[in-house]
């Protein structure tokens, strides 16, 4: 229990409280423990008579510091590890909305009695937290989620969190208005000239409200309508709008009219703009009375570093980045509620796209959409992540992943739509799953794929292909040598088996992270070329390539040593236990087999998963390198004997050595 201490008189602490907001606000929470009781109540009086002298003011000085507390602490809901009580639906927040009630100036600030439910979460999480931790902290981070959920009675953390998802999102829904409301109370001129009708019952007066202030709404079409009106005008829907629209949901929609379904889509065309206007509907359950499927995902935890969102909300900006794209494809309109829906599958046990093909089917013809567009949605799904996978896990100079590709989608117009789709997702999903480097290899797929669809031959990279005639000239001096240009490091040397390995190893030790490595061998020399992350000592890094290659570097050992120094502190960046994999396609190039390993993501995995296909003769043509939080994904274009691995014996042998090798994480 942490106290403050100060010693002064009821004047002085007036004086110190029209100046420091901090004290101002405790001060309305004063309470007598001992001694003169009318001198603690005389504070108690005044403090709260001097706060309400200036209301706009005080309001105004509140709204200044939450705003700044959500931009350091983010929001509640969308944080890995929370801070409950700072955050944007915080439990600061739920004090903030008391503290402007106490001004007695704004008749309604919000539904602050509505929120007890909620703060009673957040308040027993945070209590756990100082249980386990026996400190003093707010963070609920992802190394006490599950603890805290146990202590609870939660079945699982993602059930914990959940609740506290849920609990931070109606405290910022109603927190969110009340601000609005006093911004438009604090502004009488504004609030006296800003009135429009704009037909069908619906009047703008900061609000979005509707004439009739009794009736209770039964159909969908209004709540569209309203909809739409608030995120074209970026303004709030009335309380009491929404809950007469709530009494309205006395039965199932059924098939919607087409109608309905363009004014949806005019909703999702307003982008960021439509996201608050829809989580308000969704705070009240009218999504899910829209779209039942809708249900099981919202407030649906994302426990990890790559997903920034719940899974209602990542939903909603991917829909939001996706009108930025609309001028992009044909079909705007299945561009948004594909985007809308590509993930809805998460809310359901199994495989998210298997789960999503079955509901969006049936979602989309319910929307009145026609066959062709209900097909096309569908295979929006299931393809929705090919084009980022292909991308980076794939040689995009191998004309056999092109035409898989071609294959695959079938038609320019879904590859637009893929195109778009994969922006939208990934930017959506956080800043670790669209980067210019990301953008760029995705481009490049999409223009080769889209020469095969056109009927041409796919186009070589704008780079040339790999090897470049620098590097055959390089590997015709013969010997070793090493170019290191910008995040390129290109390897000649007298070819021998563990070249690959090796150098991953010498990279390893120099604190280089490997995002994608190529080799061709010709007339005895091997070449190699590594893509980088990080820096190095140019001239240390030269030496020691040297080294490893002629086998004078400890690399076992050192690499070892490297991982359980740097090992020790890592912290957790995903909740769900992370499987190691091995999978072989034979499938998507013509003249390698890809070996494509997933595991957790560790100083020095690359480096024990090539020196393991080494020892069984596997040779290394190409390797794409892509991690994804706590996991890393790194894809082998590989042969034997120079010929694809097909057999499943030696597959299976291949795929021991991988796990055993990976095993000692």
């Amino acid at each position: 229990l942490k106290l403050g201490q100060r010693v002064d008189t009821v004047d002085g602490l007036l004086t110190l409280a029209g100046n420091d907001l901090d004290t101002a606000t405790a001060l309305l929470d004063v309470r007598h423990l001992s001694g003169d009781e009318s001198l603690s109540h005389d504070l108690a009086v005044s403090a709260a008579e001097q706060w309400r002298a200036d209301p706009v003011v005080n309001a105004v000085r509140l709204a200044d510091r939450v705003r700044r507390l959500h931009e350091h602490h983010g929001e509640i809901a969308f944080t890995l590890g929370p801070d409950i009580k700072c955050g944007h639906g915080g439990l600061r927040d739920v004090h903030s909305l008391a503290w402007v009630e106490a001004t007695g100036a704004f008749v309604e600030p919000g539904d602050a009695d509505s929120l007890a439910e909620s703060v009673e979460i957040l308040l027993r999480a945070r209590v756990e937290l100082h249980r386990i931790t026996s400190r003093p902290g707010d963070r609920l981070m992802l190394d006490f989620q599950d603890e805290v959920a146990e202590r609870l009675g939660y079945g699982d953390a993602d059930a914990l969190m959940a609740d506290v998802a849920a609990a931070a999102r109606t405290i910022a829904w109603v927190a969110s208005a009340a601000w609005f409301w006093i911004e438009r109370s604090a502004e009488p001129r504004r609030r006296q000239t800003d009135r429009e009708e704009l037909g069908g019952g619906i009047v703008v007066d900061g609000w979005l409200t509707m004439l009739d202030e009794l009736a209770p709404i039964d159909d969908p079409l209004t709540a569209l309508r309203l909809a739409d009106a608030a995120a074209h005008r970026r303004s709030f829907v009335d309380h009491g709008s929404l809950e007469r629209l709530v009494q309205g949901m006395t039965h199932p929609i059924g098939r919607w009219t087409p109608e309905m379904r363009d004014r949806f889509v005019s909703v999702l065309h307003h982008g960021h703009a439509a996201i608050p206007v829809i989580e308000a509907l969704d705070q009240v359950g009218l999504v899910s009375w829209l779209v039942p499927e809708w249900e099981p995902c919202r407030s649906k935890p994302q426990r990890n570093a790559y997903h920034r969102f719940t899974v209602d909300r990542h939903l909603l900006e991917a829909a939001a980045e996706a009108a930025r794209l609309v001028d992009r494809v044909d079909r705007p309109d299945l561009l948004l509620v594909g985007a809308l829906l590509h993930d809805i599958g998460k809310g359901y046990p199994g495989d998210h796209t298997e789960v999503g093909v079955e509901l969006i089917g049936p979602i989309a013809a319910r929307m009145a959409f026609d066959d062709d567009d209900v097909a096309t949605l569908v295979e929006m799904c299931r393809h929705h992540l090919l084009l980022p996978d292909v991308a980076t896990r794939r040689d995009l100079d191998d004309d056999g992943t092109i035409r898989f590709v071609a294959d695959t989608v079938g038609s320019v117009e879904l590859l637009d739509l893929l195109a778009a789709l994969t922006e939208a997702d990934s930017i959506a999903t956080g800043p670790s799953a669209w980067n210019q480097s990301k953008a760029a290899l995705v481009e490049m797929l999409v223009e080769r794929t889209r020469d095969v669809l056109e009927g041409n031959e796919p186009r070589a990279g704008r780079a040339g292909r790999f090897p470049s005639a620098d590097q055959i000239e390089l590997m015709r001096r013969g010997g070793f040598a090493v170019d290191i240009v910008d995040d390129r490091i290109t390897i000649v040397q007298p070819d021998r088996p563990g070249a690959f390995f090796r150098i991953a190893g010498v990279l390893t030790l120099n604190g280089l992270d490997i995002v994608g490595a190529a080799a061709h061998t010709e007339d005895g020399v091997a070449l190699s070329e590594f893509r980088v992350a990080g820096g190095a000592d140019v001239k240390r890094l030269e030496v020691q390539l040297e080294e490893g290659a002629y086998g004078r570097i400890a690399l076992e050992a050192r690499v070892d040593e490297r991982r359980a120094t740097y090992s020790r502190n890592r912290r957790r960046s995903s909740a769900q236990p992370i499987v190691p994999a091995v999978t072989f396609d034979n499938v998507t190039s013509e003249t390698a087999t890809v070996i494509e390993v997933s595991c957790r993501d560790d100083i020095g995995v690359l480096y024990r998963i090539a020196r393991a296909l080494t020892e069984l003769s596997v040779a290394i043509w190409s390797a794409r390198i892509q991690t994804i939080g706590d996991t890393v994904v790194d894809a082998f274009y590989v042969s034997h004997d120079e010929s694809k691995i097909v057999s499943p014996d030696h597959q299976r042998e291949i795929e021991r050595a991988v796990l055993h090798a990976i095993g000692r994480q």
